[in-house]
């Protein structure tokens, strides 16, 4: 063996090393311990019901729900078992938001394409107050979360878990190209602008370039895409009524992501935009605030997810008075209303998610703006989207599903992610709103990250 020849393979093996890493990190959590917990007398919200349960009793062993009865259960009282005394209260499971950016939430739009290492520190805080609001579970729709995901499934940093879509991609002038006019014209195969840089959104031009830039995010361990299939509120140069991805260019991304088991979701308000991305295969619609009956119903005949946000005024009132996103937001704000009754007319399948963008104090209401889905739907219906409808989107992943195991039930063998709720959100969903008063237990992966119940 040469000495060249050993240098290359010592070099290879190095470089497989690295990828098995990344591999094992892209799969989530490590094996969780055999701890148990009882909750005894609780009444469950099981993520699908419209009333709770007779006062049962919930084992978890492990990361998972082992039993469920009305009987009492018996435990064996080892060091590592912990008895909750539930009093009656209610047991949930964890909220999932379906719309979420972790890197996007309390940095301004200029700091989010600044320093790597503070955004991430910033992310991380965010982070583990998005798991205190009882929010067990996020969807990120864009944004360079794939380093914070790791650090919370190894246990660095507290936060929910993430299914992680990697960097938007978009169009020159699409939604998510925050580049500015100075930056143009771009060079093909030129150097990266800082916005694609950071991973924050990756320009494609033709068919071509989405697949290279879907690929991209699948191998960094996206469990889905996001593409732009149209205008945005808050990108400078993407009118709403412009459809952006040709439909061959929608298409490449599908056939991308299908060729790993996975799906494709597309930003998209128009129904023009919409029924394009349909056409191509796109299996998720991110907003829709501007559909028409007519796509609606192509929707619900399709089988098309709609993942909607009942978007607060204080967003559209946080755009500055003659500022382009201003007038746009004022364009999209009244189509929300509209969208959720055509979903219901048409029983379009119907995520829920915050979109909540630069602004810490928003992400603070996170909980309120699930309540305000009250204007739509009863408590029960809302609460059942945040949780079981919800876990059945990021089922979609298939195989890319970085947490395998049901989620958004209370049902034996689900993964233990569980709220215990001083109060009945069934009748008074505004509980959700005040997670640090109400929710007395909250625990992700059959971990306890905060117990309040009175001694």
């Amino acid at each position: 063996m040469t000495l060249m020849f050993r240098r290359a393979l010592v070099a290879m093996l190095l470089a497989m090393s690295v990828g098995l890493t990344s591999a094992v990190r892209a799969q989530g959590n490590p094996p969780a311990s055999s701890a148990v917990t009882l909750f005894e007398n609780v009444r469950i919200f099981d993520g699908k019901s419209a009333a709770l349960s007779a006062p049962s009793n919930v084992l978890v062993r492990g990361n998972k729900i082992e039993t469920i009865s009305t009987q009492p259960i018996a435990v064996d009282r080892r060091a590592d078992t912990r008895i909750i005394s539930g009093g009656g209260r209610t047991l949930m499971p964890g909220l999932i938001d379906a719309h979420w950016h972790a890197m996007l939430i309390r940095v301004t739009p200029a700091q989010s394409f600044g320093d790597v290492g503070y955004v991430n520190l910033v992310a991380a805080a965010e982070a583990k107050d998005t798991l205190m609001r009882g929010f067990t579970t996020v969807r990120d729709v864009g944004g360079p979360v794939f380093g914070l995901k790791a650090a919370i499934d190894e246990g660095i940093v507290k936060g929910p878990r993430v299914y992680p879509s990697g960097a938007v991609i978009t169009v020159t002038s699409g939604h998510g190209d925050f580049r500015q006019r100075t930056d143009l014209p771009r060079t093909i195969g030129g150097m990266l602008t800082r916005m694609e840089q950071v991973g924050g959104a990756m320009v494609a031009d033709s068919p071509d370039e989405v697949r290279l830039r879907v690929r991209e995010q699948l191998m960094q361990g996206a469990s889905q895409v996001k593409l732009t299939a149209g205008g945005g509120v808050s990108s400078p140069f993407s009118p709403i009524d412009v459809s952006t991805f040709t439909e061959a260019e929608l298409r490449a991304a599908v056939e991308a992501a299908e060729n790993w088991g996975t799906y494709v979701a597309a930003h998209a308000f128009t129904p023009a935009a919409i029924q394009r991305s349909i056409a191509a295969g796109v299996r998720c619609i991110e907003h829709g605030m501007l559909m028409d009956d007519a796509t609606a119903k192509l929707m619900a005949e399709k089988g098309i997810w709609l993942s909607m946000q009942p978007l607060p005024e204080d967003l559209r009132l946080g755009f500055p008075v003659g500022s382009v996103q201003r007038a746009k937001a004022d364009e999209v704000w009244p189509g929300i209303g509209r969208t959720y009754e055509l979903a219901k007319k048409y029983n379009i399948k119907t995520a829920w998610g915050t979109d909540v963008l630069f602004s810490g104090a928003l992400a603070r209401q996170q909980g309120a703006i699930l309540a305000s889905l009250v204007r739509w739907y009863t408590p029960a219906e809302a609460l059942v989207m945040a949780t079981s409808t919800n876990a059945e989107l990021l089922a979609l992943a298939g195989k890319r599903n970085p947490y395998p195991g049901k989620l958004g039930v209370v049902e034996q063998g689900a993964l233990a992610d569980l709220l215990l709720v001083d109060g009945n959100p069934l009748d008074n969903i505004n509980l959700v709103a005040d997670p640090g008063k109400n929710f007395l237990v909250i625990m992700k992966d059959g971990a306890i990250y905060k117990n309040d119940v009175p001694k």
